[in-house]
């Protein structure tokens, strides 16, 4: 996918033209250019926009895929403070401030002809669902596609029509578990680790991109050394409090990294030294 040689680094109005609620918490915007942009926006899988919410402020967004055409674009957003309940109270027709897209995206032109190991925790998923959305659109170029999804309840899983689309498609595996279960549960009760049995591994023709808490990646990454998965084969996407996107603020240093910068992809050996540093 082409990605932008430059960002818009201020805020162009986006009019909301799709809203839905994923959960209790848990929403999707698509937004549209108010006007046609003399400049050309694309993004990649795993970059961000920021969001502003005209007199609130403005709040970091993983971009979740295009909408029903390739001029709009859905953000997964959570009630998690000021801004975000702010949007949450948006409205089809209502306008907010897009800068964007922002960072390194997933390495999937590195992936081309490989099999694709998703793994993702907790429920910040919509790094992981771009992802899963542009290999299916493209599916000739990759191999197959392992989605292991982790929750701590088994009621905090969202897209849950989606995770039955996917399994339904050819050489797709979806594997789900949750540390805690309610009956009737389809998946595993337990660690989202212990899915890495379910799955055949090619080691040697495999790539890992891996979201959610920094402990889960960090123990999955550890088991997928030991089953000999090359450490260069796996990518995780970090969060951190990201403000201004550029890499001004400071506010998402990483060691020597700025996340908005750098990141949030990184491939596991430029992090794997911080990601056991206490207070990293």
């Amino acid at each position: 996918m082409k990605k932008n040689k430059h960002p818009i680094d201020t805020p162009v109005n986006m009019n909301v033209v799709a809203r839905r609620e994923e959960s209790s918490d848990i929403f999707t915007l698509t937004l549209a250019f108010s006007d046609r942009p003399e400049f050309s926006y694309d993004f990649q899988p795993g970059q961000f926009n920021m969001l502003y919410l005209f007199g609130v402020g403005e709040v970091p967004i993983s971009i979740l895929e295009h909408g029903k055409n390739d001029t709009q674009y859905a953000h997964i957003i959570r009630r998690v403070g000021r801004v975000t309940q702010g949007l949450s109270l948006l409205k089809v027709g209502d306008c907010v401030g897009l800068r964007g897209p922002f960072g390194r995206g997933w390495p999937l032109e590195a992936a081309k002809g490989k099999d694709v190991l998703i793994v993702t925790g907790g429920l910040g998923c919509a790094p992981s669902v771009s992802i899963i959305h542009f290999i299916l659109k493209h599916r000739a170029d990759y191999g197959r596609l392992m989605i292991l999804q982790g929750v701590k309840h088994s009621s905090d899983l969202i897209f849950k029509k989606q995770y039955a689309a996917w399994a339904s498609c050819p050489n797709v595996q979806v594997a789900l578990a949750a540390d805690v279960s309610l009956p009737n549960w389809p998946g595993h009760t337990g660690l989202i680790t212990e899915l890495l049995d379910q799955v055949h591994l090619n080691t040697a023709n495999t790539i890992v991109m891996m979201c959610g808490p920094g402990a889960m990646m960090r123990a999955t990454a550890e088991r997928l050394s030991t089953l000999k998965v090359p450490e260069e084969a796996i990518y995780l996407s970090l969060e951190r409090n990201m403000e201004c996107a550029m890499g001004h603020c400071g506010h998402c240093q990483f060691g020597g990294y700025f996340i908005c910068k750098e990141g949030p992809v990184f491939n596991y050996l430029e992090v794997k030294a911080l990601l056991t540093q206490k207070g990293f």
